[in-house]
Order: structure tokens, then C-alpha cells, then sequence
């Protein structure tokens, strides 16, 4: 097979995942967790809403501390014990200074090597159009990757102890259109993935005829995935490259 895309680099030991909503990671991303985390590598999620707004038969109040406990048992299944929901409103999630320093504050306090999100663009792999959190919080996450390192933006995030960390070197979004990279989760990875999805059970209920059931999908996207990998399964992100991993290209021989 030609022009496959090449492997995601894994000579890091931290990783942040950014999401709109609970579900989000594991339609995917997920797998890839499970492979990091069986290397040893530390992977926290930080979650911009709770989800709340996400079943249409159940009143907010209740789906959103349901949406929570399920989050938190989908990411124990890939090795994740560390869940953060930063409690802005599901489905009208606004762009800005505010999203952006909540973003900061988190990656400051994790100091993350690489950071994984979901895609910003309109559309997304195979063309679906994409949703609006979704959006927002994927282009908030990208900028603040970059704002975590610079101590003249959100300098007040030095009163509560947060210095800069100018220390993520890639910034991932899955779902995208046009990725660059994969993760191989060939294997036991696709398998937690797999189990991570299935801990949203009272989430795909509220889906109804609309939802999909975690095997047959995770293992179809992956497979579909792999092949640009040239591998079994995989996962896909379209990276973007923060810090130099070596010499800048005008020094290079």
C-alpha cells in the first residue's frame, strides 16, 4: 500500500483529551487512550459540558449527572481515572475569552506533551456535518494550546499558582477530513474502546433508532481507519505541529 499516513509519535508520557460532551472521546479517540495508557502514559479528560441536553425524553437535570457517572466509567475502561466537566451548557457552548482560559487553566495544571481533541471544521470525516460544541470547543482547545505557554494571556492564571507550559508539541483532532496521522488500536485497544462506548448505556437508549451499537460501529470506522495506516484498525487525527521535534528546517542539512 502507498502513501500511507504515518504513525502519530508516542515519545511523550502526558496527554490531555478535550470534548465537547460525555461520548464524545469514545466514539473513537477512546482506542487510542486504551493503547497509550497500556504504554504507561498518563491521559486526562476535561469536558466542557456534562451532556445534559443529550436525551431527548429526560429532562436536563437528570441526564446530566447520569452523563457524568458514564463518563467517568467509559474512561476507567481505557485506563483513565482523571474526568473534569467544566460545567458550560450543552448544545449553546460560546467561543471566547472564557471557554479559552478554562481550556489554559487545564492544560497549565496538566502540562500535557500532546493534546487530543475533536475536529472544528464544518464538515467532518465522510463529509457529516459537524455540530456546533463540537466546533467551538475543538478551535478553543487549538488556541489555547498555544495561550498556555505565553504568560502575558490569562496572566490572573499565575495568581492561582498555574505558570506557563509551552510544552505541547501536537495538538490531535479525530473526526477529521483531512487527517494526517493514525494510531494503530489494532488489538486489545479497539477492544477497551469498544467497552468504553458501551459504558454510555442509558445515553444510547436515549438515542433510540438514531443511535449505534458500539461493536459493529467502532469496528467499521477502525477498519475503515486502518486502511489508511496500513494496519488492521485505527484512529485518525489530523495533527498540527506546535514545537519543532528537531532541528527547524532552515538548519537542517
Amino acid at each position: 500500500m502507498t502513501d500511507v499516513l504515518p504513525a502519530l509519535p508516542e515519545d511523550w508520557e502526558r496527554c490531555l483529551a478535550v470534548a465537547a460532551h460525555p461520548d464524545d472521546i469514545e466514539y473513537g479517540t477512546a482506542a487510542a487512550v486504551a493503547r497509550w495508557t497500556a504504554q504507561g502514559k498518563q491521559v486526562s479528560y476535561l469536558l466542557a459540558t456534562r451532556g445534559e441536553a443529550g436525551i431527548n425524553g429526560m429532562h436536563p437535570d437528570q441526564v446530566g449527572p447520569l452523563r457524568e457517572v458514564e463518563e467517568r466509567a467509559g474512561a476507567l475502561e481505557v485506563g483513565v481515572s482523571e474526568v473534569e466537566f467544566l460545567d458550560y451548557r450543552d448544545g449553546v457552548i460560546e467561543g471566547g475569552l472564557d471557554l479559552r482560559r478554562d481550556i489554559v487553566r487545564a492544560i497549565r495544571r496538566h502540562r500535557p506533551e500532546v493534546i487530543v481533541s475533536g475536529a472544528f471544521t464544518v464538515r467532518m470525516a465522510g463529509g457529516i456535518t459537524n455540530q456546533a460544541d463540537h466546533r467551538v470547543v475543538g478551535l478553543a482547545t487549538l488556541d489555547a494550546a498555544r495561550d498556555a505557554g505565553n504568560r502575558w494571556i490569562f496572566p490572573e492564571l499565575a495568581d492561582e499558582g498555574l505558570q506557563p507550559w509551552d510544552g505541547v508539541r501536537y495538538v490531535g483532532f479525530a473526526g477529521a477530513e483531512q487527517p494526517t496521522h493514525g494510531v494503530d488500536v489494532t488489538g486489545e485497544p479497539l477492544e477497551r474502546g469498544i467497552a468504553s462506548l458501551a459504558a454510555h448505556v442509558e445515553y444510547a437508549k436515549g438515542l433510540g433508532a438514531g443511535g449505534f451499537e458500539p461493536r459493529p460501529f467502532l469496528t467499521w470506522m477502525a477498519a475503515q481507519a486502518g486502511q489508511a495506516m496500513g494496519v488492521h484498525a485505527a484512529v485518525l487525527f489530523e495533527v498540527h505541529t506546535l514545537a519543532f521535534t528537531g532541528p527547524p528546517p532552515w538548519e537542517q542539512s
